[in-house]
Order: C-alpha cells, then structure tokens, then sequence
C-alpha cells in the first residue's frame, strides 16, 4: 500500500525547470532513496513533499491526503543535526512531538538508551561528537508523530568509517520500528545497502529514470557490500549515472 504518491510534479524557478512530470510512490514501511547527479532536484523534491515549495503542477499525496504546499504532515532530518544549543539532548529528541501533544519523556529515554546515548540525556549538543549528534537528530525524527519520514543526506558529512556504522546502526533502529522513509544521497553503496528500492534521477528537469528493486535480505550484513551481487547492482547504477552525466 503507497503511502507517499508523486504525480506528474513540475517546478521551476525563473526559466529554469527543475522537476517535469515527475512521478513515484512510497509503500508503507519501506525505505527507498533517491540517487542521482548533483543539481538534479533532490532537495527540490524534499521542499516540495514537506510544504517549503508549491508545485506548479501535480499533486502530492500522504496517505490518501493531498499536501501540497502544506507544512507539518511529514518528520524531516537534514544534512546537518540542526540541534538547538540551549537544550539538553532528551529536550532535543522531544522536541518535533511537543509541537503537537505532550511527550512521553519515558519513551525518548528508551530511545536513546538503545542507540548508546543513556549517559547523555541531559548533555549539550557541543559535548557531543558528530555521529553521536546524527543519532540525536534520528531519534527526534522517529519520535516525531508524522508517519513519514525524510532523510537528506544524514552522512554526508561523516568519515567513511563512521559513515558505515552510521549506516548500520540506522538500519538496526530502521527494521525494529519500520517507518516509511525516502533517503537522498549521493553514494551509491550507501543506497544499496540500506534500500528496498532506489529511484535514478536525470538531469533537469528531473524525472526517474530507472527504478531498481534490492531483494538482498534483511538484516544487511557489512560482507554484502564484497559480494558479487552487490557489485553487479552497483556496476548498473553506475553506468546509469555515468550516461546521465554524458547526455
């Protein structure tokens, strides 16, 4: 069952046409990202499902409601932890549910307790190192009442050896609660590895290209990255790409 529906999105800002009638769906528990060239309309796409943008043309549809230009039906977590300073870190993880009903303090302390945050409930931001500051800022976005969520390159800014474990360790939290997510990166071993399903963009104005299912079992384990299965997807979406960048 869909739960997040894009149908014949358009957008443009001057002349210029970012999204032409772009078209995709979510299911319901299902983590798909969104893999394409720089420039491609990404983040566009992202502004546009979370109300920041209107279409100019389409509809975009949660759970069977139309939200367009609408705020608030979707939890978002950007490149950066966008932490507030002043609060502790149990007030951070809170503070998406207390803009809609009170919070079940109980339950963010669980949360953190099992991503290896319990000794910093009540720290800072700054006392944090980056990775321990992503897994605050996915904490929040879990415990956020919305029923989708929108990930925009949470890693991005990580070194390859915690890039990886941050990986997993969103997978792990990931197959315990199965929200329905839609990832932007750019990595392509980072979108096999976590995805159900990888959607290829061209260039603009953006439109999928190539959609690709990833039947590798759950739970991932870090040998599929060496495997030749796991190569054989990456070699396709790479030449996919590399034909988007030669057009």
């Amino acid at each position: 069952m869909s739960i997040l529906e894009i149908d014949q999105l358009a957008k443009k800002f001057g002349s210029e046409k970012i999204l032409a009638q772009l078209r995709f769906h979510v299911n319901e528990g299902e983590f798909v990202s969104l893999l394409g060239p720089s420039g491609s309309g990404k983040s566009t796409i992202f502004h546009l499902i979370g109300g920041l943008f209107k279409p100019d043309h389409g509809t975009i549809r949660l759970d069977g409601k139309e939200i367009s230009g609408q705020k608030g039906y979707i939890s978002y977590m950007p490149q950066t932890p966008s932490l507030l300073p002043w609060r502790t870190i149990l007030e951070n993880v809170i503070l998406g549910v207390e803009l809609y009903e009170k919070p079940d303090k109980e339950k963010a302390i669980h949360m953190l307790e099992r991503v290896g945050l319990a000794d910093y409930t009540n720290a800072y931001p700054h006392e944090l190192s980056g990775g321990m500051r992503q897994r605050v800022a996915f904490v929040r976005s879990i415990l956020s009442p919305q029923s989708f969520i929108c990930l925009d390159e949470p890693f991005s800014a990580l070194d390859e050896f915690t890039r990886f474990d941050m990986q997993k360790w969103l997978l792990s939290i990931w197959e315990e609660e199965r929200p329905s997510v839609l990832f932007v990166t750019h990595n392509i071993e980072e979108a096999i590895f976590l995805s159900d399903r990888i959607l290829v963009l061209g260039s603009k104005p953006a439109q999928v290209i190539k959609e690709i299912n990833i039947d590798f079992e759950r739970p991932r384990r870090e040998e599929l990255t060496l495997t030749p299965e796991f190569l054989l997807v990456k070699k396709e979406i790479y030449q996919t790409l590399r034909g988007v960048l030669n057009d």
